[in-house]
């Protein structure tokens, strides 16, 4: 990375060994704060710089600081990673660099490790990361991370699904526009998070808008008859039949949730 500064929403970042004191500009008050580990720099902030998360970055709401992991790397080639232990394929972040690294980026909210090992990213856990103050985000390459460091600091194992990346830098970008679009200020309507997928345990219902007719295929005339109430119940049984033929596993869990109780009978 050069050494030009960047500017990321109202802060000013540059990759630096620098104690944190020494950073020329704060992060925004009350911004929700992403800091990210990597060894590509600059794939950050990528998306996350456009449309409204990148307008929410330029107005402060939340703020983004990259750590450049080559910049703790060992010796004048700056070296990052070595052999496995016990043999094998590949190379592994070694400790001694990615620990520097973490120690340097740390900031307010949970530590975490995009891996397939980890516990599944859902919405529920996209709206726990919200309301914290932030998170750091360490992206891994190669094999993967000296076990020592996870256990170290606590990192937290995050799985976008049962896949391999090559590495954690779009897994991070993913969990935290999921995240930020959470974030008040950030969407503008707070009622759009209430409705889409997943909020409710349930997959979203079909969307529709002008023209009245195309390809052959009009509008549901439930959606144009101005009746709230049964365009109401048509989205819920549209989100139940989507997610009961789609999702089984999510169908189960919000059936199961949503079953009427079985009080018995009175015995007296």
């Amino acid at each position: 990375m050069d050494d030009a500064s960047r500017s990321h929403g109202r802060k000013s970042i540059r990759a630096s060994t620098r104690p944190r004191d020494l950073m020329a500009d704060e992060v925004p008050a009350g911004a929700w704060q992403a800091r990210v580990v990597t060894l590509l720099p600059d794939a950050f902030p990528g998306t996350l710089g456009q449309s409204l998360t990148g307008t929410a970055l330029r107005n402060g709401i939340w703020s983004l600081e990259v750590t450049d992991l080559r910049d703790y790397g060992l010796t004048r080639h700056r070296n990052v990673d070595d052999t496995p232990a016990g043999g094998g394929p590949g190379l592994v972040l070694r400790p001694d660099v990615a620990g520097a690294a973490l120690e340097a980026a740390r900031g307010p909210g949970p530590m975490l490790y995009p891996s397939p090992r980890g516990r599944r990213f859902d919405q529920a856990m996209a709206r726990d990361l919200a309301r914290g103050p932030g998170a750091t985000i360490l992206c891994g390459r190669f094999e993967g991370l000296d076990e020592r460091v996870i256990e170290h600091f606590g990192l937290i194992e995050v799985s976008l699904g049962d896949f391999v990346l090559t590495g954690g830098e779009l897994a991070a970008q993913t969990m935290l526009d999921a995240t930020i679009r959470l974030l008040p200020g950030v969407l503008g309507n707070a009622a759009s998070t209430e409705e889409e997928s997943f909020s409710h345990g349930l997959l979203e219902h079909p969307h529709y808008t002008k023209p009245a007719e195309w390809a052959g295929r009009g509008i549901p005339e439930v959606l144009t008859s101005g009746h709230h109430g049964r365009v109401a119940e048509w989205r819920r049984a549209e989100s139940e039949r989507l997610t009961r033929e789609r999702r089984p596993d999510l169908w189960e869990t919000y059936a199961a949730r949503h079953a009427p109780l079985d009080r018995g009978t009175d015995s007296q």
